[in-house]
């Protein structure tokens, strides 16, 4: 076996908007001549390019508690306005790190930004304002998520669709991992959101034997252009999800890792319990029997993941406002010790709607830059200070 031993380069980075600093970068190499870059910085003036080489449950520490972009770069329209939203700010990231979190996931539908076949191409001016908003991320020395997020229309887990598909999406990454290659362990690819056959009947039950395998080799063609790519991406943290990012059993089971490889984290949206949290069924949480049903999803995922040596993401996960605030509050304490006594990394989906309704998910007016939900923000960040 190959013995890995660490050198130590030390040099000067001198950057255009900031005074000159001292960079300690780490290469990782093998004792024949196949040497393995780590290093390909610096990305920018707010990321150094260096890789850690952590592995998942120390990067997973790190990410603590994070903060959706959600219903802005993912909005299915021409820009990230399309929802309703406002258009992101630095200012407005500032507030989000101010408050504590320390992970921002950036959810991207790309196929409006996207040329034809055979290649695919993805405008600059999209690349360029992904960019922007990732380093006001970096800016706040702040995990940054990049995915494929609503781009279901054309990502279709079907035996039929399979070849068209993998050829578009591994162009699609290729192209993602190149522009964001040189950034370092704080920035993770996510290779897809909820990866799902839309308007089927299982399409939030698990999907069938064919999606579940389709949904592997979509992960597989994804991850395979990452690590094609080389350079800082050999050892990028790339998340996978589930069909779907369910947690049900048979999605759980069905989940593929590609080629084994150790740079991966599972990425799981538990936005449980469902009627609570997204139907709006039921206003009330907090009874023994909530928290006991709420521990054992916890435990579901721990047994199948955590026991297993595989460090998991809650990439989304959040509760509609009903005038049920105290409520909300409990679930959401409850919640997040449950996910930080078992080494989960979580990130509360807000998509920018904080009014009552079940789809009124948002703790931070991104308009105002306020917390009309900040109690909520407070007690989700606290289990990890």
């Amino acid at each position: 076996m190959k013995k890995l031993f660490l050198s130590m380069l030390a040099f000067t980075l001198f950057l255009a908007s900031c005074a000159s600093e001292s960079v300690t970068v780490t290469r990782i190499s093998d004792e024949d001549e196949n040497e393995q870059e780590v290093f390909e910085g610096p990305a920018s003036q707010f990321d150094d390019g260096v890789m850690r080489n952590l592995n998942g449950f120390q990067i997973a520490a790190e990410m603590k508690t994070g903060w959706n972009l959600g219903n802005s770069l993912d909005a299915e329209g021409p820009d990230e306005t399309f929802w309703g939203n406002p258009a992101t700010t630095k200012a407005m990231i500032d507030a989000v790190a101010n408050r504590g979190f320390t992970t921002i996931r950036i959810p991207v539908t790309w196929r409006f930004h996207q040329g034809p076949a055979p290649d695919y191409i993805v405008e600059k001016e999209w690349f360029d304002r992904i960019e922007e908003v990732l380093n006001y991320v970096r800016a706040n020395k702040m995990y940054a998520i990049i995915n494929v997020h609503h781009d279901d229309t054309w990502i279709v887990p079907t035996y039929q669709r399979e070849a068209e598909t993998k050829v578009r999406l591994g162009k699609l990454w290729t192209q993602i991992a190149n522009r964001f290659k040189k950034y370092s362990d704080y920035v993770i690819f996510e290779t897809l959101n909820e990866p799902r056959h839309e308007n089927t009947p299982q399409e939030w039950t698990g999907g069938t034997a064919e999606g579940r395998d389709v949904v592997n080799t979509y992960h597989k063609v994804s991850l395979d252009a990452i690590r094609a790519t080389g350079g800082n991406n050999k050892l990028r943290h790339v998340m996978i999800a589930t069909y779907a990012a369910s947690t049900l059993p048979i999605a759980m089971n069905a989940l593929v890792i590609p080629n084994n490889d150790e740079k991966t984290m599972i990425s799981l949206h538990s936005y449980f319990p469902f009627p609570f949290t997204l139907e709006g069924t039921d206003t009330t949480w907090g009874t023994n029997e909530d928290r006991t049903q709420l521990v054992a999803e916890m435990n579901r995922i721990k047994t199948k993941f955590t026991d297993n040596g595989k460090a998991v993401v809650l990439g989304e996960w959040s509760s509609g406002n009903q005038n049920n605030t105290e409520d909300r509050l409990a679930h959401a304490k409850f919640y997040a010790e449950a996910a930080a006594e078992r080494g989960f990394a979580s990130i509360w989906w807000d998509n920018g709607n904080s009014g009552v309704s079940n789809d009124g998910l948002a703790i931070f007016n991104r308009r105002s830059l306020t917390w009309p939900f900040g109690n909520i923000a407070d007690v989700i960040i606290a289990p990890n200070n």
